[in-house]
Parts: C-alpha cells; structure tokens; sequence
C-alpha cells in the first residue's frame, strides 16, 4: 500500500468540505485511507509491480516462471497501453503475456476466474492476478459523497496449478447488468464524450455515483451472488469459516451479514483503514489476514471473496483452504 496516508481530517479541516469526523466514519466506516504519490513516481503499475514482486517472493518462484499477468484495473497508468505490460516489464518477466481487465470492483474476482480457467485448460501454469488502483486520480475533491469513499493501493495473488499448499479455488458465480451504468460512472474520457474544455469544465471525468441506489443494489446482488456459488457446491452460510468481500463501506458489509447471516466475526474488514481501493480490496484484505491474522484460515476451511461493482459488476469465488 501507498505510505502517504490520509485521515479524514483533511476533508473537513483542509479541504473545507461539509462533513465531520462522525458523519465520515458512522456512514463508511473508513478512519484513514491510503493515497498514491504520484509526484514521486507512484503509479497504478508501479504499485501492481510491487505488490506483484512480493507475491513472487512469497511463493519462491521468479518472474521467468510467470506465464501471465493480468491486472483488474479502472485507473491505468494511460489510456492505451495496458499498466499490465508496465508490469510486466518492470518484473523482467519475459516470457509472460499481459493484459489489463476492466469489472471496476469486481475485477479482482472476475481475474481469478479467467487465470483459473485458462490454467484447467493447460493454456497456462502459472499467472499473476493484480488489483491495482489510483482511485486518487479520478475523484473530485469538491463532492464529499465520493471523494472520501476511496483510496489507492495495489494486491497480488499467484494463482498456479499445483497439487496442495495455498488456497484451492473451486468454484466462481459472476454476473452483470449495463442496466446500472449511469448508477456509478466516470461520465468523460471515451469514446462517448472524449475530453474537450467542455467535459473538463462540467468536471465529467470524476467519478459519479448514486450512492443510495448503489448501497441497495450491492447488498441484494452480493448476498445474492454469495448464496448462489455456495448452493452450487451443497453449502451453506453456516459452513462458511470466512468472507473476504469488497470494502466498499462498512454498512453495506453489516446489511449483507444480516441477509446472509454470516456473523459478522466471520467477515474479514479492513475499509477502515485502506477505504475502497476498487479492484484492489480484496487481494490487499486477503494479504492482511494471512499477514496480520495468520490463524484466522485454517486447513480445511471454506472461504468466499464477493464482490460488487459499477458496470454493474458482481461475482462469489469459493475456495477451500
């Protein structure tokens, strides 16, 4: 994650916005956040590169070994050259093809399922699935609703065929709906609307969103996806040891406890400290809790990652530890 750090202080006392330190937490649950310095060279593939190299550590491999590096990513370094090429240069990994996929929120998990079934289906060993986002660069800074909701931050995950160790990727659930699209969106910088003064002045290349009808369609369409991927495999909530979802905020996390009845001890939770870092949540809180929590994901246990996202978005991965 990024170093600088960003209380919410400096949204009310630096940057004059109204809103308070209560009103912030109560309704996001977010206490700090992590921001890109850009000024220094942090970038979305600069932050995937790292996160990318630790993981390759971690699993005591090199980058000659990767196959592929895929990056989930909403906010790449430019508009045309795919940040996971930077990746994958920056590695040396030159035997890797690379490309970046785009499911906002839920890119992260849509990557997974694409690495899982290109490796069942021997077209690759061994492939890097990245979250990484500079949220910093799309958000308008006068518009508290959105402006204090995300952060950036990058997480890497290897996912391989082998026959034990690490966390076994069964099954996935994925859906999505252009219905929603107005709901949650940068307006500007398509082929739609292309940037011109025009755009620029009515500030259309921030992130816009309904934030009530978003909170509505997440909670139903996460619970939904997540009972779904575990009907599939004969299971129930009960038989769940740990959720890791997407940190969009905390009261959408609690509302899909309650619906789901998932405890909420069984919810792994780190939007308060990162906030909503997009594609990155949930590899960044999965290194958390094997880091952080290391007997939190015991042998044996079931695990779930779900998410939701503009597009709209939404998909379940279950794995079995």
């Amino acid at each position: 994650m990024p170093q600088l750090a960003i209380p919410n202080a400096y949204f009310y006392r630096d940057l004059g916005l109204d809103t308070t330190e209560e009103w912030i937490r109560s309704r996001t649950g977010i206490v700090t956040r992590r921001r890109a310095d850009v000024a220094a060279g942090e970038t979305t593939s600069s932050m995937a590169t790292d996160a990318a190299r630790q993981c390759i550590e971690r699993a005591g491999i090199t980058a000659d070994d990767i196959d592929g590096v895929l990056l989930a990513t909403i906010t790449p370094d430019q508009g045309v050259n795919a940040s996971a090429c930077q990746v994958q240069e920056k590695l040396g990994a030159s035997r890797a093809w690379a490309f970046d996929l785009v499911a906002a929120c839920s890119g992260y998990v849509f990557g997974l399922a694409q690495a899982t079934a290109m490796i069942r289906s021997g077209m690759a060993r061994r492939i890097l699935v990245i979250g990484a986002e500079t949220m910093s660069s799309i958000l308008d800074y006068r518009d508290r609703n959105t402006c204090i909701i995300f952060g950036d931050g990058a997480g890497a995950s290897l996912v391989e065929a082998a026959d034990e160790g690490g966390l076994e990727l069964v099954d996935f659930a994925m859906h999505s709906s252009g219905k929603g699209a107005s709901l949650l969106t940068v307006p500007a910088g398509g082929s739609v609307l292309p940037p011109s003064q025009a755009t620029l002045d009515a500030r259309l290349h921030y992130v816009k969103q309904d934030g009530r009808a978003v909170f509505k369609h997440a909670v139903t369409n996460i619970s939904k996806v997540t009972t779904e991927v575990l009907e599939a495999n004969g299971l129930t909530a009960d038989d769940v040891d740990l959720v890791i979802p997407h940190q969009a905020n905390i009261r959408i996390i609690e509302a899909c406890s309650r619906k789901l009845k998932v405890p909420m001890e069984r919810i792994a939770v780190t939007v308060d400290q990162w906030a909503n870092t997009t594609a990155a949540t949930i590899p960044t809180t999965l290194d958390w809790v094997l880091t952080d929590q290391p007997d939190r994901i015991k042998s044996g246990d079931t695990v779930v990652f779900t998410t939701f996202g503009a597009g709209f978005t939404w998909g379940s991965a279950l794995l079995r530890a």
